[in-house]
């Protein structure tokens, strides 16, 4: 009974995957039960690295591991003057495999109605600081859609309303309720180049 315990915890922690359900999450510990020495034994050990190594980084957000280093903030080969803010890796990823942009990246982590997410844990502070050490000129506001991400982005916007940055939104073509994930390179183009100034409408 203790090894049928054991899957069901195992199947039950799959199935917390985005896009994974219980039944998808019962063939994948199948495929890994049958495949201990070649996924499980590998995975397992790969994991345990990762929960030990790999954190998010304080200023920017990304992920950085403790033997190299935050990729976003020590890596960077080229000076930018624009910083894209998006709510998760995931949307930053789908930004820089379209080649649209070409700046740097602040990850909020969620927005600010996500639960177990404070407004003090999407480092807003820390873009703050960040256009002032950089000397960034605008500030291009890319989270979702939704309710949740455009509130995010009015409380981003607010707080940097001492700052003499360019604040600007992607505008058409991201659509009502749409994440940046789920969007084509197409969609994205279009959100980028016509991007809207929030400063001079605010005024």
């Amino acid at each position: 009974m203790q090894n049928i315990s054991e899957i069901e915890n195992l199947i039950k922690l799959i199935s917390k995957l985005p896009g994974l359900g219980p039944k998808s999450a019962k063939r994948i510990v199948l495929k890994l039960i049958n495949n201990r020495d070649e996924i499980i034994k590998p995975m397992a050990n790969t994991l345990a690295q990762v929960y030990k190594n790999v954190t998010r980084c304080n200023s920017c957000g990304s992920l950085k591991s403790n033997n190299e280093g935050c990729f976003n903030c020590e890596n960077i080969k080229e000076k930018f003057d624009k910083i894209c803010v998006v709510e998760d890796i995931a949307d930053q990823w789908s930004i820089e495999n379209s080649n649209i942009y070409k700046g740097y990246f602040h990850i909020l982590g969620g927005t600010i109605s996500s639960a177990g997410h404070k407004k003090e844990d999407l480092l807003i502070n820390s873009l703050v600081e960040r256009v002032n050490k950089d000397k960034i000129e605008e500030v291009i506001l890319a989270t979702s859609a939704t309710v949740e991400g455009q509130t995010t982005a009015y409380y981003i916007q607010d707080s940097l309303k001492k700052t003499k940055v360019k604040i600007t939104k992607l505008a058409q073509g991201l659509p009502v309720g749409g994440e940046i994930e789920s969007l084509d390179d197409g969609t994205l183009y279009s959100a980028f180049k016509n991007r809207s100034d929030l400063k001079s409408n605010s005024e």
